[in-house]
């Protein structure tokens, strides 16, 4: 048995009383293979085009490499200055790959590497933090794939570290989304290094090939990427205020394409869509009535809050209703299921949530549950 209560968000949201609502801006005809625009602080996206469809990822694949070396120094496997020595087999690269020229005799520290790889994409790099942190590049695809399916990157599977062409390495714009969020999300101490534009190591200095890190104030980060097969390919990530957008294009002729059409995917999805912080952490919804627990009723929400993206104009149209499982008896466990919120936007469905109950609530004694029970009888 369900019920359902309806609640009006422009009541939490208020609004100007003569709001206009905004025109929908068609989504951009860019000129890629695929794309995704991914909103960060909502888990929505807002545009897509073929986002899951397999690619080539090529040095987008060092988004990878990167998160498994944060992974490795926040559970203190590495340090940033450690330093390592690189192999002769690690340096090693073809004329036309991107390095940091790293020397097989002369030690690096872990910092360098990273910086190397991040803004530089030295194939050199990731081959040497490869091997540091599984002793060889086979071993740590194996651990690009595990990380890959934590993160719920279905369309995914590495074979190495630097994202050179492979049959079995593969993508989607969708997956390099959610890798780069999780990079913003698990390692916000160490995604500022996604914003240097430039690094100099072994008296060399190389410049960021991300272009929007001079053209757009608001973009501060992420990836590059290019190959001959997999075309021009670009993860940038923006924030204006506390709206952070991901936009993943993949596929374009050029270096300035990349840099032109990422740039147009972001200004389309800041200028038409706002993120609406509807419900802080822990912040209860509602409650519901519980059944012989020590408690008669048991808050329910979100354990890490709600933001919810709209198109401009339309908060005073979305609206919600919450469905929850009656009866619901006791015992329940912090973060159980027991509903759904389902959202409606200009009188059509729009996005379902799971609610989850907010606090574990124990069974009551025997003598209460006895007494719930003729009650639940006549109820």
């Amino acid at each position: 048995m369900k019920f359902a209560l309806t609640l009006l968000l422009s009541l939490l949201l208020p609004l100007a009383a003569h709001a206009q609502l905004a025109t929908t801006t068609p989504a951009p005809n860019l000129a890629a293979k695929t794309w995704v625009l991914y909103d960060y602080s909502s888990n929505q996206v807002l545009v897509d085009q073929g986002s899951h469809e397999r690619i080539e990822p090529a040095s987008l694949t060092k988004l990878m490499t990167a998160y498994l070396t944060f992974s490795a120094i926040k559970e203190e496997r590495l340090s940033l200055t450690g330093r390592v020595t690189p192999s002769t087999a690690a340096i090693h690269t073809q004329r036309t790959e991107s390095r940091m020229f790293l020397d097989h005799n002369k030690a690096v520290s872990i910092g360098e590497l990273l910086r190397g790889l991040i803004v530089e994409s030295g194939n050199d790099a990731a081959r040497v933090l490869a091997e540091t942190i599984a002793d060889n590049e086979s071993a740590f695809a194996e651990q690009m794939n595990k990380a890959a399916l934590r993160l719920n990157m279905q369309d995914t599977h590495f074979v190495n570290a630097t994202g050179l062409p492979d049959p079995l390495h593969y993508s989607s714009a969708y997956d390099l989304a959610l890798l780069g969020a999780a990079i913003v999300r698990d390692f916000p101490e160490y995604y500022p290094l996604y914003s240097l534009r430039e690094f100099q190591y072994n008296n060399i200095k190389q410049f960021n090939r991300n272009r929007l890190l001079w053209e757009d104030p608001y973009v501060d980060g992420m990836k590059t990427g290019h190959t001959e097969s997999a075309g021009f390919c670009q993860v940038s990530s923006a924030k204006r205020g506390e709206h952070r957008l991901i936009a993943v294009v993949i596929g374009t002729t050029s270096e300035f394409l990349r840099a032109s059409e990422s740039q147009r995917l972001l200004n389309y999805g800041f200028q038409n869509f706002e993120a609406l912080a509807l419900y802080g952490k822990g912040q209860p919804i509602t409650s519901v009535h519980l059944w012989k627990g020590t408690e008669k009723r048991v808050n329910v929400g979100f354990r890490d809050g709600l933001t919810l993206t709209i198109p401009q104009g339309l908060r005073s149209q979305l609206k919600a209703s919450i469905e929850t499982q009656r009866p619901l008896l006791a015992p329940v466990g912090a973060g159980q299921r027991i509903g759904t919120l389902k959202f409606t936007l200009a009188g059509k469905p729009y996005l379902e949530l799971p609610l989850v109950t907010l606090e574990a609530v124990p069974l009551t004694n025997v003598f209460s549950r006895g007494i719930d029970s003729i009650r639940m009888f006549f109820n």
